[in-house]
């Protein structure tokens, strides 16, 4: 089975900095992609971020040069990395995996998803 455990979500004031983990189960981790996600209430769900199986990443416009998107093959866990925080990022959070090679921003590509992990910017 597959299974996906964001956590590192909470409260953080504009400005500030937060991380967040995704923990995957199983013994395929380096062999898959692992993107990161968000959903405002409201809102679509929209791409954030992916990193592939050769630590190849892509970011979404709003993310580049705030967000780096890591992980530790090793750990089995994708990182989300997210500076200068502004109140548009407020949002769920959640990490997915895809067997694609591709940098893939396209939500049917990930058929494996996280719970989700709050996210809360305030000024």
């Amino acid at each position: 089975q597959v299974q996906l455990v964001e956590s590192g979500g909470g409260l953080v004031q504009a400005g500030g900095s937060l991380m967040l983990s995704c923990a995957a189960s199983g013994r395929t981790f380096s062999s898959d992609g692992m993107g990161w996600f968000r959903q405002a209430p409201g809102k679509e769900r929209e791409f954030v971020a992916v990193i592939n199986q050769i630590m190849h990443e892509y970011y979404a416009d709003f993310a580049k040069g705030r967000f780096t998107i890591s992980r530790d093959n090793h750990k089995n866990t994708v990182y989300l990395q997210m500076h200068s925080l502004n109140l548009e990022d407020t949002a769920v959070y959640y990490c997915a995996r895809t067997p694609l090679v591709g940098l893939t921003t396209d939500v049917r590509n990930y058929p494996s998803w996280g719970q989700g992990t709050q996210v809360t910017v305030s000024s």
